[in-house]
């Protein structure tokens, strides 16, 4: 059970660093120290369980290695940023209903209000964006300053309602993509730790139905 007013434990800070790193590479390219820091990152055990997200934290960090900075920042800006509509545009409204700033992003403004959060001002995307959600899903396992650490149901609800059903498939465009290499390993990596939080989700919400 997750006790707000307690920080969080051991696997949840886990949870919210992958959370957090996943909003740091699909909102920006990483820059030469991020890159080497996880060039350097201890490996993540799989511990008997889908060796899926093993191999892809392992794939990364070696790329992250090798990756010089600026092939990076090039193959981000080629991916995610143009004049006009990018090769991949990972914001949930697009997916879920075919087109930007749609029914989708108000749902959300309306559950991130409710949960007394709101888009940073001055930053450039809008709050449906899968960086920017991976971001609410940090602060929703972790907290922040001033800011409550929510318990599971509702980051279950959250997640269910505003990230799972679509997610898979923008990852998937994003790995697919002309010029994706080390985006390609972003996005399997990606996939891997939000199946994993998806499929305990759903074993989180029977204990509880059984409970």
């Amino acid at each position: 059970m997750v006790r707000p007013d307690l920080p969080p434990g051991g696997e949840d800070q886990a949870r919210a660093d992958l959370y957090a790193l996943l909003s740091r590479l699909l909102l920006a390219a990483p820059d030469a120290a991020l890159l080497d820091a996880l060039a350097s990152s201890d490996p993540i055990l799989a511990e008997g369980g889908d060796p899926a997200l093993e191999r892809a934290w392992d794939q990364l960090t070696v790329a992250s290695g090798v990756m010089a900075p600026r092939l990076v920042h090039d193959e981000f800006s080629a991916l995610f940023v143009s004049v006009g509509t990018p090769p991949v545009d990972p914001y949930g409204s697009r997916y879920l209903a075919g087109y930007m700033n749609d029914t989708p992003l108000a749902h959300l403004r309306e559950d991130l209000a409710r949960l007394g959060l709101a888009r940073i001002q001055g930053r450039g995307e809008f709050e449906d964006h899968l960086g920017a959600l991976c971001e609410t899903m940090r602060v929703l396992v972790a907290g922040a300053p001033g800011i409550r650490r929510q318990p599971l149901d509702v980051q279950r609800r959250f997640f269910e309602a505003h990230i799972g059903s679509w997610c898979m498939r923008a990852l998937d465009d994003i790995g697919n993509a002309e010029g994706a290499n080390y985006y390609r390993l972003v996005a399997r990596f990606a996939q891997a730790f939000l199946a994993i939080e998806a499929e305990s989700f759903g074993v989180g919400e029977e204990s509880d139905e059984q409970a």
